[in-house]
């Protein structure tokens, strides 16, 4: 039985007998202020009518369309009424005895709203007590919604008709219309795919503008809930968005391919955000509350062009297969990271600082686990990509095709892809026809690169070999490659790949260290001879991989390690010291260096780094390295030297600097004496201040939760906070708060309202989870570890993909390091028989065990 699964061979032979040509949606969503009809969900439904035309290459053949509905009342095919109880099983429609050519399809039937983030979402706001509705379509929930091919080779062009309540505004990715009694009748799309269409409604404030370049207007739209309305700093949104259409536009040589482009703040998302076309939903956490650093500012104008770059990269040209996704999202995580660092007048030159600092990060974790595969993943099903949004997909393949550009060229490689466009418009490709563009435009032959890079699992390692004379002259320097074996489970075999990379040399001056050579060159093989360094002096640090250009785990020979041991601050540019940080920290997590070793480095170079982004990523890890990396007999040790080093920080810091918020959040997230408690308490009292701090309403949450935690915060506390901030914002900070006391009862409660109740919208089951789990009560959770291996594979089976993924993952016994853990994990997989995904979370969970044990090891050994 497929349930709502769909196999790349099914869709395959879909898409050789179908063209389908044009949609007709017809959404009457009267009810959606009320809740819909109701159905026995308790989300309640409305009512779907789709009219489909679509063309058969054979006379009687037989297909399907996808649907997933709670009641199905109507199936007419090419006129002929079919019995819908007959023909709808298993989230999808029969379609027997086609006609060669035309044919038309016309289902009726009642969908669902969700809670959960997929499909048509709909959410109450607390604040004014109205309804507001957003589709999130990606992979296959446009179905949720409507009869669709649900297949992003099945492209059509859509016309939505929706029927909402009076005083609503309704978006989707035509422009809006005025509306007639109610009903808002939209233009066809251009031809695009089921994933991308969208429909926003409700009563959303909005605030418009436009994009003029070369006699063409676009309107721009930026839309978000009236409660939020006065935290919208809307003109600071629509420069990045100007300085996004300038740069994407000239380096594709491709006019923005849509009639406008809207920008939707949504409640409850699950990602960051969607790429629907011309109608951009973004999680609503970006209307920023309440002051935060510019490394949040940086990262949502990442996003911003992140989502826009896919106009033309992924919604004009789009993947045939979900096995191109990783293109997809690479593309737009590379040139969204570029148009920051290159663009004129962009507020963030330094993001690929960033980039190595976070995404690298990412892809290198994701890359050293069992379930690591290659970044041209093979997908064979929905359930294979469904769990396939990983830090392979996204940042490797932004770190290879990173390396890609500097391997043909940035001109050369701008070149092909505006061919790429020109050729392919509203049309699908797969992976050759970008490459097959590139060699044409670079002369490079680039099947060999595609083979290593894109078809191999697994990460190499770059160490210098150096050798010098009596007079420290250099007489031999060479790149040695490594290719350690993968992780055990995974599939293939290490390879040595060729890298485009820099060296960078480094000296001392006035107390900096300062670049002095840089060599770009071509490594392969097991050994590369980098001659233009023999004959000179030895430099303070020799950097493999300067600039970041490849992809690659890199060591420091052992004069270089000394030097930026003591002096890792002292780098002039921001991007070799992330590159030095992010070094030290995947030592740390190979066990190469002790936990306590990696915290003596960050506290003696953190305070020289400038970089608020690197500066919170430290913050992050050292706090992950002493809750799991540490020795269990000197946790407690680091832990206290830590946070008191956060709190002498956070005095020190110039008031109301960005440094100053983030040792503020640094410290309330690990206080642990009486004495830093009551400096919690006082500062969230007005008894205490510290100057230039203002503690607003998102800070005021972060001391609450740490008071809870540690049993300073009692219910009363958090429900007055509550009533601070009655917002949707303060329930989910409310929810986590009571979860986090260390109480056995409030344990009860937080896994009685995730595991054994399914009544949780998305965003609150996610921060109870995030509450529950605290790094202070081991004891406390041990005995949830037995209850999560009785209960997680009936939570999959019957919860939808993004809930059961939350519960899977977030509620793993990740705390509890031990063999005894393993061995859970281990008998559980020998004898549940879980599904693939399912599998795949379980084994990186447990990979996650026993990195922990080796580090903590390392770290006792010290």
């Amino acid at each position: 039985m497929p349930g709502t699964n769909l196999t790349r061979d099914e869709a395959q032979r879909r898409a050789r007998l179908l063209t389908v040509d044009a949609y007709e949606v017809d959404l009457d969503l009267s009810g959606a202020q009320e809740g819909g009809d109701a159905d026995g969900s308790g989300h309640g439904t409305f009512r779907s009518a789709t009219t489909v035309r679509f063309d058969s290459a054979e006379a009687g053949a037989d297909t399907f369309i996808d649907l997933v509905a709670p009641a199905v009342h109507e199936v007419r095919l090419n006129g002929e009424t079919l019995d819908a109880a007959e023909v709808f099983k298993d989230s999808r429609i029969a379609l027997t005895g086609l006609r060669a050519g035309r044919n038309e399809l016309r289902v009726v039937a009642d969908c669902a709203y969700t809670n959960t983030g997929e499909g048509l979402h709909r959410f109450v706001d607390p604040v004014d007590q109205q309804a507001y509705l957003y589709t999130q379509f990606e992979v296959p929930d446009a179905r949720r919604v409507y009869a669709s091919f649900e297949q992003p080779d099945l492209k059509a062009a859509f016309q939505f008709t929706v029927k909402a309540p009076e005083g609503w505004t309704v978006i989707s990715n035509s422009p809006t219309p005025e509306p007639s009694d109610n009903i808002w009748r939209f233009e066809p799309t251009p031809r695009i795919s089921t994933y991308i269409t969208a429909l926003i409604a409700g009563p959303y404030h909005s605030v418009h503008s436009t994009y003029e370049k070369d006699g063409r207007t676009v309107p721009l739209g930026i839309y978000c809930r009236p409660s939020l309305a006065e935290h919208l700093d809307a003109e600071e949104i629509f420069a990045v968005t100007r300085q996004g259409f300038d740069w994407f536009q000239e380096k594709f040589d491709y006019a923005y391919p849509f009639a406008k482009y809207d920008q939707l703040f949504v409640p409850e998302f699950n990602a960051g955000a969607m790429e629907n076309a011309g109608a951009v939903t973004i999680r609503d956490q970006y209307v920023f509350r309440s002051k935060v650093t510019d490394a949040a500012y940086e990262v949502r104008a990442e996003t911003i062009l992140h989502e826009l770059a896919h106009m033309w990269f992924g919604d004009l040209v789009t993947m045939e297969w979900w096995n191109d996704l990783w293109l997809n999202e690479s593309f737009a995580t590379y040139t969204s990271i570029a148009c920051q660092a290159y663009a004129p007048g962009s507020k963030w030159p330094h993001s690929w600082t960033t980039f190595a600092n976070s995404m690298k990060t990412w892809a290198y974790r994701q890359d050293q686990l069992p379930s690591t595969h290659p970044i041209m993943a093979e997908i064979n099903d929905l359930d294979d990509v469904l769990v396939n949004f990983d830090g392979i997909t996204y940042a490797k393949g932004a770190s290879v095709l990173k390396q890609l550009v500097a391997y043909v060229g940035m001109d050369e490689f701008f070149q092909g892809v505006q061919a790429y466009f020109k050729a392919h418009a509203y049309g699908n490709t797969r992976l050759s026809d970008l490459l097959g563009a590139l060699e044409e435009t670079s002369g490079r032959d680039l099947k060999t690169w595609s083979k290593k890079w894109l078809e191999t699992a697994g990460i190499n390692i770059l160490r210098p070999e150096i050798e010098v004379d009596a007079q420290g002259v250099i007489t031999s320097f060479a790149v040695k490659q490594e290719a350690p074996a993968l992780p055990a489970g995974a599939k293939g075999e290490p390879v040595l790949r060729p890298h485009r990379i820099a060296v960078g040399a480094y000296e001392l001056e006035g107390g900096k260290l300062v670049r002095t050579e840089r060599i770009e060159l071509d490594v392969d093989g097991e050994l590369t001879a980098v001659p233009q360094l023999v004959g000179k002096a030895r430099p303070a640090v020799i950097l493999l991989n300067d600039d970041d250009l490849s992809y690659a785990k890199v060591r420091l020979d052992e004069e270089s390690l000394k030097t930026v041991t003591e002096h890792l601050g002292d780098f002039t540019e921001s991007l070799p010291r992330a590159l030095s940080w992010a070094s030290a920290w995947d030592m740390t997590r190979d066990g190469e260096l002790a936990t306590r070793d990696y915290l003596s480095l960050v506290l003696s170079g953190i305070g020289k780094e400038s970089d608020i982004g690197v500066v919170q990523s430290l913050h992050r890890q050292v706090k992950l390295a002493l809750d799991l990396y540490a020795a269990p007999e000197w946790r407690e040790t680091g832990l206290a030297t830590w946070t008191a080093a956060a709190l002498e920080q956070l005095r020190a810091a110039k008031p109301g600097s960005d440094h100053q918020l983030a040792w503020a959040r640094a410290f309330a997230a690990s206080a642990r004496t009486d004495e830093q408690l009551d400096l919690l308490q006082g500062l969230l009292e007005g008894t205490e201040e510290i100057s230039g701090l203002a503690v607003d309403t998102e800070l005021r949450w972060s001391l609450v939760h740490r008071l809870a935690a540690t049993g300073r915060a009692d219910e009363k506390t958090i429900a007055a906070e509550l009533d601070r901030d009655k917002t949707s914002a303060g329930e989910r900070y409310a929810a986590s708060a009571r979860a986090a006391r260390p109480t056995a009862e409030a344990k009860d409660e937080a896994w009685a309202s995730v595991v054994e109740s399914d009544q949780l919208p998305n965003s609150l089951q996610e921060s109870v989870i995030g509450g529950f789990v605290q790094t202070d009560q081991r004891e406390l959770l041990a005995p949830y570890t037995a209850k999560y291996f009785a209960a997680v594979k009936d939570i999959w089976n019957s919860r939808s993909h993004e809930m059961a993924q939350q519960i899977a993952v977030g509620l793993y016994p990740a705390l509890q390091v031990s063999q005894e853990t393993l061995d859970a994990t281990d008998a559980w997989l020998a004898s549940a028989e879980p599904s693939a995904a399912l599998r795949r979370l379980m084994t990186e969970s447990r990979a996650g065990i026993e990195r922990a044990l080796k580090a903590q090891k390392a770290d006792a050994a010290a």
